[in-house]
């Protein structure tokens, strides 16, 4: 069985290695084909666990618009004789709509195109009446894709909707407790996702914030624990860690979560975390605590060092202006990936993806 993914495209690299992280830390099983940049074919997936794997990534994917089951792939002048022989009975419930999306600049008129598919699904029905296939434009229970690129054409059926609500809903500024400078949730969720944290697994943020990257990792899961040099962000993050709480795609508890008002020079954990996902404070918009850039973070890796499993991963984001690599060879830290983001002319965003080797 296959899946068909439609992916962001707001950033080069980011959405793939996202994939592709989740992938691995869910042990899902597949070959991936990489069809065009923003479309990606997942392969040979079991067929046992093809829906709890397919559930798994609309939970915990940001980079991602769509994910389908793939009904077929075809050429595009074959398209018609395809879709009018496919037993839509097992993929259509109630009513339905067929929506084209192109890739690659095709030329095709999306419109006529659909409107004929769409006469083609309710001609090859022979049920009743009564259930009949019925269109509807505006909340069908049943969402068709067909995905044009310059070779191929790609139909599936959207089995579960991804939550894009979230990250819209949950902007900084539309928090309980906000401060300026935060990341967007979608980033963050990313960089969870980058550090291939587990479901019940430990999760720090030792530069909490208002909270986002702890926000993000309570929604794959996560335990969390968050610090903070400054306690109006400790109490600030767990102002929005509660109100998360009351939201009913949130499943989190209170006692799986904590935040405590401390310097990350001090921080010693009673249990050492699987994961580290942090964005530390740098630039004139951020409370750094009176010391330079460099120096945090060379002091954040030798106490983050201690607080680590072996194998813990670390995704941190950093100021392209500070060179992180000399820092790394100090300790027991492997660079596995990086990954650029132009903010403005005077700044690039870095997100480095390390390992804790011993």
């Amino acid at each position: 069985m296959e899946l068909l993914i439609i992916q962001s495209q707001e950033h080069e690299t980011l959405p793939l290695a996202e994939l592709k992280a989740v992938l691995s830390t869910e042990n899902i099983d597949c070959e991936l084909e990489v069809i065009t940049q923003g479309l990606i074919l997942l392969k040979s997936l079991d067929e046992y666990d093809f829906y709890k794997n397919y559930k798994i990534l609309v939970r915990r994917l940001a980079y991602t618009h769509e994910i389908h089951e793939l009904i077929f792939r075809t050429e595009l002048n074959n398209l018609e004789n395809v879709f009018q022989n496919v037993n839509w009975e097992r993929y259509i419930e109630k009513d339905f709509v067929v929506r084209i999306k192109r890739f690659e600049k095709v030329d095709i008129d999306t419109t006529s195109i659909e409107r004929r598919l769409g006469h083609l699904v309710l001609n090859s029905d022979n049920s009743n009446e009564e259930n009949k296939f019925k269109v509807n434009l505006k909340d069908p229970n049943s969402f068709i894709r067909v995905v044009a690129t310059k070779k191929e054409v790609f139909t599936g059926l959207e089995r579960f909707k991804l939550n894009k609500k979230h990250f819209q809903n949950l902007k900084p500024h539309k928090r309980p407790f906000f401060y300026p400078g935060s990341m967007s949730p979608k980033l963050a969720r990313c960089m969870v996702n980058l550090s291939h944290i587990k479901e019940n697994q430990l999760l720090l943020d030792p530069f909490c914030g208002t909270g986002g990257i702890l926000i993000e990792g309570a929604m794959v899961g996560a335990k969390l624990i968050g610090s903070d040099i400054n306690w109006k962000m400790k109490n600030g993050t767990l102002i929005n860690l509660n109100y998360c709480r009351d939201l009913d795609y949130c499943d989190i508890n209170e006692t799986d979560f904590e935040a405590h008002h401390i310097d990350v020079r001090e921080l010693k954990l009673y249990e050492k975390v699987d994961a580290v996902v942090t964005d530390p404070p740098y630039g004139i918009s951020t409370s750094t605590g009176g010391e330079k850039s460099g120096k945090i973070f060379h002091q954040f890796l030798e106490s983050i060092d201690y607080n680590m499993k072996e194998n813990a991963y670390l995704c941190i984001a950093h100021p392209h202006y500070l060179d992180i690599d000399p820092i790394l060879d100090e300790f027991d830290f492997k660079l596995l990936e990086r990954h650029e983001i132009k903010m403005h002319k005077s700044l690039t965003r870095i997100i480095s993806v390390i390992c804790k080797i011993k």
